[in-house]
């Protein structure tokens, strides 16, 4: 591996001691000495052998060495002498802070329950019992023989539903049939029932039928193995023994309910992440979402898709992301590189193709800058517009299995249709589909250079700040117009029909962002571009179908002001002359009802309509067929009064008496 310390630390700026060739063997004294005479505060370009170096500083009681991988992303390549900017990158980026995202507990007492047929599941049960807590279900009715000392349930039936994540399963079987354990020869089972109820930490599903959960692979606590493979099986089974205790699981993903514009008033709005969950972790909870933390998987396609943030992010959050790509650039550019690429790939198989690359191939070119990721969906199209905003030509996305594929495409197709409208020649993000490392290898080198999409400018804001921001350095001073993108994307206007809309303003009370606003003085509709999230509950809500949707971005000021989609003069009371309403929709209820219902048989009656609240019901009031009319108001009485007419009533009764 060809390196050139001067060089190194020039581009860096931090001091090079040497280059050494064995630092976690014959030269663990030198890191030792050094170690101790900095305190711990030293880079070890080598990431394979991180755990030595943590073990050295512990025995020292220094601070453990920052361990950087150099030799397979950068120095173990064709283009190795061409490497000092990428190293220098690499450099910076890793020493970055990071936040860390919360976690909470989740306890596992090993109830385990164990599916499959019997001459799978009772001999593996046998060797876990001493471990977990076991029910076996057996989908077979065979012989079982009694054991001397029984360690675990054993039941007949069919798993008929499941949900719940690790720690807190629960599962419904029907045709139930419970072991009855008295009695001579093979054990016997009872009647069978249906609706069975049980819950679990664990659930080991050996049956050879098609997994209980969608993405099951990411469900934790559920595992699955072929009942045929034995070595599938007891790789499982020596996980589920090891699945007894507390455990921490990230928070990948939080919330913020008052952002959320899936629904308004029963209508549903935005469904992007409802439909792009995999694990099915999110669910409808009226005007908003919920997510199931325990069953959240964390592959972040739910925040990338969410156009308004509601759903974010936590690990890492979109700042995270864009100061590292921002820190990636910027040392290579200061480290004299020119005409970098960014490739972004996760930490199993995008790590171990690079790897490979390196070992057995002709490594990544000097000019490829690789970006590790806990999840690639979260990457989506802010992401690789900030990428290509900082000095990247080109960003390519080194898909694995289990990528939320198509998240994926639906960014790379709304990037590229920002970019290439904006700057044409061609699409500056890929995707790599590739599982040769060979074959990455030379999609890499034979890739065209492209010149920079824009001199590099700093994104800031969020992911959609940040869109906009890049579009508009993309667009340059006089860009024509707004540019179209593909249907579905979370930017665009909303074009009305003017003939149609009666201005009920339906659509304004219920816009989730407020895209869509109404003038309190005059009737009028209003509409600010760069807040509308293309969500659709306007084109749901409005009743006489005079709105619909166009996907475009308009990186103009224009975007930022709001226009008048639609005004009409307003009806002056004809009792005050103080203004209500719109004029043709008053024009239009008079003469739909006057002569027609019987409520507006005539003229006067009609008068209402025109009249504002206030007039309206003092005119009912004052009406001499009100119905609020209660006749006079009585005479006060006072107790002088009811004393005199009991002295009248007396007088009148003694002078009868009198007669």
């Amino acid at each position: 591996m060809p390196l050139d310390p001067e060089a190194i630390a020039t581009a860096t700026g931090l001091a090079c001691s040497r280059v050494h060739h064995g630092l976690c063997g014959q030269d663990s004294e030198q890191l030792a000495a050094i170690l101790r005479e900095t305190g711990g505060d030293v880079i070890v370009a080598c990431a394979q052998e991180w755990r030595t170096f943590s073990a050295l500083a512990g025995e020292l009681g220094v601070t453990e060495p920052l361990a950087i991988d150099i030799r397979d992303r950068a120095g173990w390549s064709d283009e190795g002498t061409e490497a000092t900017a990428k190293i220098a990158a690499l450099v910076a980026a890793a020493q970055l802070e990071t936040r860390t995202a919360r976690t909470f507990d989740i306890h596992s007492d090993g109830i385990c329950l164990v599916l499959g047929p019997s001459a799978i599941v009772l001999p593996l049960a046998d060797r876990l019992a001493d471990n977990l807590s076991l029910t076996c279900l057996l989908n077979d009715a065979t012989d079982i023989l009694p054991p001397p000392v029984r360690r675990y349930d054993v039941m007949q039936g069919r798993l008929r539903q499941a949900g719940g994540s690790f720690g807190r399963f629960t599962v419904i079987v029907d045709g139930l049939r419970e072991l009855q354990p008295h009695g001579r020869r093979t054990l016997a089972f009872g009647e069978p029932r249906d609706g069975g109820h049980a819950e679990c930490d664990i659930i080991l599903d050996l049956s050879g039928n098609p997994p209980l959960f969608p993405a099951h692979e990411k469900r934790d606590g559920y595992l699955r193995a072929d009942p045929d493979d034995p070595l599938a099986v007891e790789k499982v089974a020596l996980a589920a023994s090891h699945l007894v205790g507390t455990f921490e699981k990230t928070l990948h993903v939080s919330l913020d309910e008052s952002l959320c514009a899936h629904s308004r008033a029963g209508q549903t709005g935005c469904r992007r992440c409802l439909d792009a969950c995999p694990t099915g972790a999110i669910a409808s909870a009226g005007d908003t979402v919920a997510i199931d933390r325990h069953i959240c998987a964390g592959c972040g396609a739910c925040s990338t898709l969410c156009p308004s943030g509601a759903a974010a992010c936590n690990d890492p959050p979109a700042g995270d992301i864009f100061r590292s790509i921002r820190t990636l650039a910027d040392a290579y550019r200061k480290a004299g590189g020119s005409g970098a690429r960014l490739l972004v790939h996760d930490a199993g198989h995008g790590r171990e193709m690079i790897a490979l690359a390196a070992r057995f191939g002709r490594g990544l070119p000097g000019c490829t800058i690789p970006h590790e990721t806990q999840a690639l969906a979260t990457f989506g199209h802010a992401e690789m517009l900030v990428a290509l905003a900082n000095g990247f030509s080109t960003v390519g996305i080194l898909l694995s299995r289990g990528t939320d594929r198509s998240t994926l495409e639906a960014e790379a197709n709304l990037a590229n249709a920002i970019v290439e409208a904006l700057v044409p020649g061609g699409p500056r993000v890929s995707l790599l589909d590739e599982t040769d490392p060979d074959a990455m290898c030379d999609i890499l080198y034979a890739a065209a250079p492209l010149p920079l999409a824009v001199e590099p400018v700093l994104p800031l804001g969020h992911r959609r700040d940040a869109t906009r921001l890049v579009a508009r350095a993309l667009a340059g001073e006089g860009f024509p117009g707004p540019v179209p993108l593909p249907a579905g994307s979370p930017y665009g206007t909303v074009l009305l029909d003017d003939a149609a809309c009666t201005l009920c303003l339906a659509c304004a009370g219920l816009c989730p962002p407020g895209a869509l606003a109404d003038n309190p003085d005059r009737p009028q509709l209003l509409f600010r571009e760069d807040a509308c999230l293309q969500c659709g509950l306007c084109v749901r809500v409005c009743p006489e179908d005079a709105i619909t949707l166009e996907a475009r971005l308009d990186p103009g000021d224009r975007a930022l002001r709001q226009r008048v989609l639609k005004e009409e003069e307003p009806f002056a009371c004809i009792e005050c002359g103080k203004p209500f309403g719109v004029r043709s929709t008053i024009e239009r209820i008079v003469a739909k009802l006057e002569g027609r219902h019987a409520m507006f048989a005539n003229a006067e009656q009609t008068r209402l309509i025109r009249m504002c609240d206030d007039c309206r019901v003092r005119a009912r009031f004052h009406d001499h067929n009100a119905p609020f009319a209660m006749g006079e108001r009585p005479k006060i009485r006072t107790t002088e009064d009811y004393l005199r007419a009991r002295e009248d009533k007396g007088r009148k009764e003694n002078g009868s008496k009198t007669d």
